[in-house]
């Protein structure tokens, strides 16, 4: 506290009140009601989309659709739920006497803004709550399928062993290949698999691999060479398309998650914004019309 001393010798002493600019009444209440307004959007949103998602071929919205139609949402969440408990907390403060104009405002936008944030971090830890719960659902889940592949895998090389079976397959194969392949089908078919695995691995298939898989082929269905080596073809670019289509889902993926994210960072800044602004207006409403003590003379 720092003393003045005026013209006259006297002193004089800044006037501090003794309560504290914080409420917290009215910030907890702003905050329940935005809460509530977030959980009843969040479940209409939910409802919403998922009727945008379906397993049949065709009927489903794609991923980027309903990706940019959530993170829409989150900002309609924000801008109702942020502006109605700004609102609230600006109304339910008590009236501040003997305060600068500019001073109330900040007060006002400052409570606006401390309801956001503890509506935002209850619903973020309710949502994270909630996806934790999910995620060990389908954690229960995987291990019950490893379980179970685990029991067939025995049977399989391991995928550390590909390489070196490959080579392996690549340093035995015979001069006469159509006649290993007709007298053991089931190594025929182990040799087919591995060379295609192999060649997903590296990116594509050599042409020796090609022209052996052609052989090969051509032993087990009695196709010429030539129609045999054009079904190989054929089979290749089908894996080829397959692999595209899986790397333009994969792209697709990125994209929505990184729109969502950028749009869900936007409706956050947009949510603050709009409970400090809804706070402010409901302060000014709230100090508009005073009520004046009047005592009589005596």
């Amino acid at each position: 506290m720092s003393l003045s001393m005026t013209g006259s010798g006297e002193i004089a002493t800044p006037v501090e009140s003794s309560k504290s600019a914080m409420t917290w009444g009215p910030i907890f209440g702003g905050a329940a009601a935005a809460i509530g307004v977030t959980l009843i959007l969040l479940l209409l949103g939910s409802g919403v989309g998922l009727t945008m998602v379906s397993p049949w071929s065709g009927q489903s919205s794609s991923l980027g659709t309903v990706g940019v139609t959530a993170a829409i949402w989150l900002v309609v969440v924000q801008w109702l739920s942020s502006g109605l408990g700004g609102y609230i907390t600006g109304r339910l403060r008590t009236k501040w006497a003997a305060v600068h104009t500019d001073e109330v405002f900040f007060r006002d936008t400052a409570h606006g803004f401390i309801s956001w944030a503890l509506a935002t971090i209850f619903v973020a830890g309710f949502l994270a709550s909630s996806l934790t719960s999910l995620a060990g659902a389908g954690a229960q889940a995987v291990g019950s399928a490893a379980t179970a592949a685990g029991t067939a895998a025995s049977s399989t090389a391991s995928a550390a062993d590909l390489p070196t079976a490959y080579f392996t397959d690549a340093l035995l194969r015979p001069e006469q290949a159509r006649a290993g392949a007709t007298s053991d089908d089931t190594a025929a078919t182990a040799e087919v698999s591995r060379i295609l695995l192999n060649g997903a691995a590296a990116g594509q298939i050599p042409d020796d691999d090609k022209a052996y898989l052609a052989t090969i082929v051509s032993a087990r269905t009695g196709l010429s060479e030539a129609d045999a080596r054009t079904r190989v073809d054929t089979v290749l670019k089908r894996i080829d398309d397959a692999k595209v289509a899986a790397q333009k889902a994969a792209d697709e993926a990125r994209k929505a998650a990184s729109t969502t994210a950028l749009l869900g960072a936007l409706s956050l800044l947009i949510g603050a914004f709009i409970a400090a602004a809804a706070a402010a207006f409901g302060g000014s409403q709230r100090d508009e019309e005073e009520d004046l003590l009047v005592t009589p003379r005596i």
